[in-house]
């Protein structure tokens, strides 16, 4: 499978085009043939995954530590070929991904090995080299130049592959219940399937130029399942805001692929730009103009702080796509591009020398500030959207600080957590028809058991609870942090500011159950007879709550287990080919570990003293004006929609649209009219003085004259033959004496 992963993303657009055409006809909507398409590829997914820890553990042998040979396919007729040679960049260095070129029958190639120095580790020493297994094609050529499209698949792809079929797959079942009866099923389930392959395309992509189709696709995908609803004006209105909010955004990521397309001398391949990033072979300038352009793109695909905005806003569609597309899939595109490219940001942002980059910064902003935001919201699903929004902080964070599998690691167990809380506030939900913790819940942990133990799994990861999936990656995060950077003194600022935020973590995340579970029904849950809901809902949330507890097991730091159990994730999913850089590893803290753990219960603690026992200042923001500009602070989400809403767009509709009126108006059709009423003055003029006064007076002129001699000529007609030879004499005469003129 590893050189046949195009079939995966192949078989949910495939799905796609059987619903839109037969769905309606079929027994379940089209929903049996999303589910069937999405649980094959997860099995081919776990496929890839196994294929790539064998090819980790028993990498193909290379002769004298030399780049090994790889067999490739033979064409239709059976030939074989080796595909030992690399690709050329354009200063005519030779690559180091070693790919094989595929012919015009499809002929692939399988990367070759090598053996080399091992970069992901100080003082490890040598180790195997597992280079990425790559297949392309040429899709098309320009001016000589050959665009090729294909698959790269290595451990961050394998991973990737399979979180998102996973949690594609278990929404899909979800979705069979909770949007049963919807007025567009099987448009739904279609555009689930177009998503799912637009990601898997993405994270399979062998070049940036596949990497923007991808982005965009998974964009536009996003534009249709918010708006899901799009009778209601808030929908549509959501799914405006994403999808231009995303294309702010995607100037920069536009930008940032054609710089690093000319600097690595025309070429959109990955491995080949990282490459020549990670040897120098890439100005440093061009690279920072590129890293600073793609986080643009980061900042808004990812939710990063100030672009963020939009993804709250996106709970307005389905529950089951915001677990879909904002667990595991749409907004962590920006996370992935920068973990594919992390060649161009390490080198480009210095990231290894230093002690400050924008990547970590930004990260960090994000993650503090955007879980703020989730202090003063009523809808359940807007505090997750901004506990999402805060969790990407941390993975931007950690790439920014280094960290690059701690990152992916924290990817891959928040995709679990999160996406168990979103489907379990849509199990909350299901009956009630509300998202309004604080007026429509309350009290359902006596009605809703499995939903809230659930639900507890999920916020016990969230909140970094010791042993937890969500305990091991953010610690890793937070150990980089404080050991990794320029002179091994770390990133104190962002060590600080992650700190902080798993105690804004756990605080938010205590009031979200204690408004949702605890007291009694409010609202709507007082008025509906409550119970638990079916198996297609519940069977998913234990599953993700089952991966909640334990997934971050699989990546024990090797202080507290043994070396054939430790670091497992980071063995099998980190590059260590030529293609990503050499990166430092923090080592497990236990006072670190303690220390965060402490703060982190800390916000849980106050935030339970306030709810439960009600310890605090109460009423506090209506007594103190300072308080309550804090809160009015959050409450308008940092002014960022104000300015967005009301400044930009409401300026661009209200007074420079008035502006562009008036201009239009007085202006242009003040030019158009001066124009006009020249021309006509001036064909007034022309027709009463040229064409009355000189033309018609010729005309006239000439026919009097005409009328005249007639007259004259008439009464010369006497009919008498003497005066007829008069005449002729006469003007014989007037002729001669004009001759003689002449002559003379």
């Amino acid at each position: 499978m590893l050189t046949h992963a195009w079939i995966i993303p192949a078989i949910p657009a495939l799905s796609f085009v059987i619903i839109l055409a037969f769905g309606k006809k079929l027994p379940r909507g089209g929903s049996e043939v999303g589910i069937a398409a999405v649980a094959i590829c997860f099995v081919l997914a776990l496929a890839v995954g196994a294929g790539w820890i064998d090819r980790v553990n028993h990498p193909p042998e290379a002769s004298h530590g030399e780049v090994a040979t790889a067999t490739a396919e033979g064409d239709s007729h059976g030939t074989e070929a080796t595909a030992a040679e690399g690709e050329a960049d354009g200063h005519g260095t030779e690559a180091t991904a070693a790919e094989g070129e595929a012919d015009s029958h499809g002929t692939e190639a399988t990367a070759a090995e090598g053996e080399g120095e091992g970069h992901s580790a100080e003082g490890e020493g040598e180790h195997h080299v597992t280079e990425p297994v790559v297949r392309h094609i040429t899709w098309f050529q320009n001016q000589g130049i050959d665009i090729k499209v294909g698959t790269l698949i290595d451990g961050l792809s394998a991973i990737l592959l399979v979180v998102v079929t996973l949690i594609s797959l278990l929404v899909h079942v979800f979705s069979t219940d909770y949007v049963a009866g919807d007025r567009r099923y099987t448009h739904y389930f279609a555009f689930l399937s177009l998503f799912t392959a637009s990601m898997l395309f993405f994270v399979v992509a062998e070049n940036t130029l596949q990497m923007i189709v991808g982005w965009e696709l998974v964009g536009l995908c996003s534009f249709g399942l918010i708006g899901h609803w799009w009778e209601e004006k808030p929908n549509s209105d959501a799914a405006l805001k994403a999808f231009l909010t995303n294309r702010v955004g995607d100037v920069g990521l536009l930008c940032g692929v054609i710089i690093l397309y000319f600097a690595a001398g025309r070429t959109f391949d990955t491995i080949t730009i990282n490459t020549m990033a990670n040897s120098g072979e890439i100005r440093h300038f061009l690279l920072l103009v590129a890293s600073l352009s793609l986080m643009t793109a980061v900042m808004s695909k990812s939710g990063q702080f100030i672009l963020h905005t939009w993804l709250p806003d996106a709970m307005a569609g389905p529950t089951p796509v915001s677990a879909l597309i904002h667990a595991a899939t749409m907004v962590v595109a920006g996370v992935f591009m920068i973990a594919r490219l992390y060649g161009v940001f390490f080198n480009g942002l210095s990231i290894g020398t230093a002690n400050i980059n924008a990547l970590a910064v930004v990260g960090s902003i994000t993650l503090l500030f955007g879980g703020l935001l989730a202090f003063v919201q009523s809808d359940i699903k807007k505090v997750l959207a901004y506990s999402t929004v805060s969790q990407l902080g941390y993975m931007v964070m950690a790439l920014g600080v280094g960290a690059w599998t701690a990152a992916i690691f924290h990817l891959f167990t928040h995709a679990i957590f999160k996406a168990c809380l979103f489907l379990g506030s849509g199990s909350l939900a299901h009956h009630i028809h509300s998202f309004d913790m604080k007026k429509d819940m309350g009290g359902m942990k006596k009605v809703m058991p499995w939903t809230y133990r659930t639900f507890i799994a999920g916020t016990a990861a969230l909140v970094a609870f010791p042993l937890t999936a969500g305990f091991w990656s953010k610690d890793e995060i937070l150990a980089g942090a404080m050991q990794l950077g320029g002179g091994g003194d770390g990133y104190p600022l962002m060590l600080i500011m992650g700190t902080l935020g798993a105690a804004v973590t756990g605080a938010y995340m205590t009031r979200a159950i204690w408004y949702v579970f605890e007291g009694e029904p409010r609202g709507k849950s007082a008025e509906h007879e409550l119970h638990e809901n079916g198996p297609r809902i519940v069977v998913p949330l234990m599953i993700l709550a089952v991966g909640a507890l334990v997934a971050g097991f699989v990546n024990l730091p090797e202080a507290l287990a043994p070396e054939s159990i430790a670091l497992r994730f980071e063995h099998f999913v980190e590059p260590t080919a030529a293609y990503f850089p050499e990166i430092s590893h923090p080592e497990f803290s236990l006072p670190l570990a303690i220390i965060s753990t402490l703060i982190g219960f800390l916000g849980i603690g106050l935030a339970y003293a306030w709810y439960w026992k009600g310890v605090g200042f109460h009423g506090i923001t209506e007594r103190n004006r300072y308080a309550r500009a804090g809160y009015k602070v959050l409450e308008n989400k940092y002014g960022l929609d104000i300015l967005y809403t009301d400044i930009i767009a409401g300026t661009t509709k209200g007074p420079i649209a008035r502006a562009a009126y008036w201009f239009n108006q007085n202006v242009i059709d003040g030019l158009v009219n001066l124009v006009a009423d020249t021309a006509r003055t001036t064909g007034a003029w022309v027709y009463r003085y040229i064409d009355q006064g000189v033309v018609d007076t010729v005309v006239k002129g000439s026919g009097g004259v005409a009328e005249g001699s007639g007259e004259v000529l008439r009464k010369a007609q006497t009919g008498k033959v003497q005066a007829y030879g008069a005449y002729l004499f006469l003007g014989a005469a007037v002729l001669a004496a004009i001759f003689v003129v002449i002559a003379s």
